[in-house]
């Protein structure tokens, strides 16, 4: 299956697992929740989907890379401890805490957070001596003399044999204790995370035409070729950094992430390409409907290629813009219950002291949630801005009396955000308008219109922005489409049915 699906998979073991009766007791007891296995190539997101799953769920998140450990730091260190037997004494080798279980308990301690995953990535490539204390902890959930907290979800993820030479077998008895998921690279799945996670445009348009070059591991005469989606994202986000500090992006550059001469060079020879265009093409205009009919002309005329990386530009300008709304909104609640707090707080001695205990509040959450792993960037980014607004509001209210005055300055502050954002929002629909305008102009309700109102609605943050704000070109045309492909399936029907 897709990581997509296996992420579904998992999420629900874990809601299942975490599931408790009228008594607070795990309807599946601990000792019935079996593992999950996820099998899979390198680099197609495992890890990304734990770090999701674990956000979405609001529980802990500890992973450890299984390579990287001892049988020491696995089980413990052995000391000797005096036991009394019948009465007699005897000296017992036990064993100090293992590390990973630790690590469990210390974020439980540091976060307050008490169910979670403990993710052991590289599970079937340890070494020959862990090999055995593994399949013993999948079966029975114990290191040593220490057992994982009650609450915890075991999941384990691994390369298939084919990807890793050191990988091990799991034997028959073990297998049939786990829920094993066997999972494949697909783009498709990978496209809506990308649209999440703003994947740069250059890469999004050069693997829509370019599928083939999405992913490969292969072992050839030059030795191992490796292209995968986590090479791809962190070549985006250098991608971006390098664009915002006047850097040179070249195939010195890329190889880096694409390890794949070939691929590489593609790609380089596309970015190129897409910056030519980029400077040839003056987006903002075209979106603000300031351009002159050279520039529609010369889309109208333009083939594939060119076509399609125009879109992707402009699209790419949209949901910049319509990301960054959704998040502001999202800032404006949160701004917004904690006025009410502030609005509630009259038993503190002064409003600066209940204006600082909100900001502890929300630094708290935004340190547990990063610390547990309950929490992913998008919300962390909100955190980070409302404490922000709120910090400000604390320097305006410096030196005022009484809640009356310093809850009005704190209202006026929220308003001007209101009012900035209702501008931003309006900038948006303008540019968003402006797109799906210029598209109907240079190509009509062709292919290209139906991939911009596709991407649209595919894209998470514009199917937000379009659901709560509107935007009635976008209605028109999605319509109009829906209809079109309606009325293709009637004629078929017909087609066949006069056969």
């Amino acid at each position: 299956m897709n990581i997509n699906k296996a992420k579904i998979q998992i999420r629900n073991a874990v809601k299942a697992y975490l599931t408790k009766d009228d008594m607070g007791e795990y309807v599946i007891p601990i000792e019935k929740q079996r593992p999950v296995l996820l099998i899979g190539p390198p680099g197609i997101g495992k890890t990304a989907i734990m770090e999701q799953i674990a956000a979405e769920l609001g529980i802990g998140l500890v992973s450890y890379s299984m390579t990287h450990h001892t049988r020491q730091s696995a089980i413990g260190l052995p000391f000797i401890s005096h036991r009394t037997f019948d009465g007699k004494e005897y000296d017992v080798t036990e064993y100090t805490m293992s590390e990973i279980i630790a690590s469990v308990y210390e974020l439980m301690e540091e976060t307050g957070v008490r169910e979670g995953i403990l993710f052991l990535d590289e599970i079937n490539c340890v070494s020959e001596t862990l090999s055995p204390l593994m399949l013993q902890f999948l079966q029975y959930k114990v290191f040593g003399r220490h057992r994982i907290p009650d609450g915890w979800i075991i999941v384990a993820a691994g390369n298939p044999p084919e990807y890793n030479d050191s990988v091990r077998d799991f034997d028959i008895v073990t297998l049939d204790r786990l829920k094993k998921i066997d999972v494949e690279a697909d783009y498709e799945t990978w496209k809506e995370y990308a649209a999440k996670v703003s994947i740069h445009p250059a890469i999004m348009t050069f693997l829509q035409s370019k599928r083939n070059r999405f992913y490969s591991v292969e072992t050839t005469v030059s030795g191992r070729s490796i292209v995968t989606p986590r090479g791809w994202e962190d070549l985006s986000k250098m991608l971006y950094l390098y664009e915002q500090n006047d850097l040179t992006v070249d195939e010195d550059l890329i190889i880096q992430y694409l390890q794949d001469p070939s691929a590489a060079k593609e790609f380089a020879v596309y970015y190129d390409l897409f910056n030519k265009y980029r400077t040839e093409y003056p987006v903002e205009d075209i979106l603000y409907g300031r351009y002159d009919e050279e520039i529609s002309q010369r889309a109208a005329d333009a083939g594939f290629d060119e076509v399609y990386t125009l879109i992707g530009l402009l699209l790419g300008n949209v949901r910049q813009d319509v990301r960054a709304c959704i998040s502001e909104h999202q800032v404006i609640e949160n701004v917004r219950n904690c006025l009410k707090d502030y609005a509630g707080g009259e038993g503190y001695a002064a409003p600066e002291d209940c204006i600082r205990t909100i900001i502890d509040e929300e630094e708290k959450k935004l340190s547990s949630g990063k610390r547990s792993g309950s929490m992913d960037e998008d919300r962390r980014k909100v955190l980070v801005r409302t404490i922000d607004v709120l910090s400000e509001m604390e320097k305006g209210i410096a030196g005022s009396s009484g809640y009356p005055e310093t809850f009005g300055i704190m209202r006026d502050k929220y308003g001007e955000m209101v009012r900035d954002h209702a501008e931003d929002v309006g900038e948006a629909q303008t540019k968003m308008t402006g797109l799906l305008k210029f598209a109907e102009k240079c190509w009509g309700e062709g292919k290209e219109m139906l991939m911009i109102v596709t991407e649209l609605t595919a894209d998470p943050y514009s199917a937000d922005f379009i659901n709560r704000y509107g935007c009635d070109e976008y209605f028109r045309h999605n319509k109009d489409l829906l209809f079109s492909e309606r009325q293709l399936e009637i004629d078929r029907k017909i087609s066949e049915i006069t056969k």
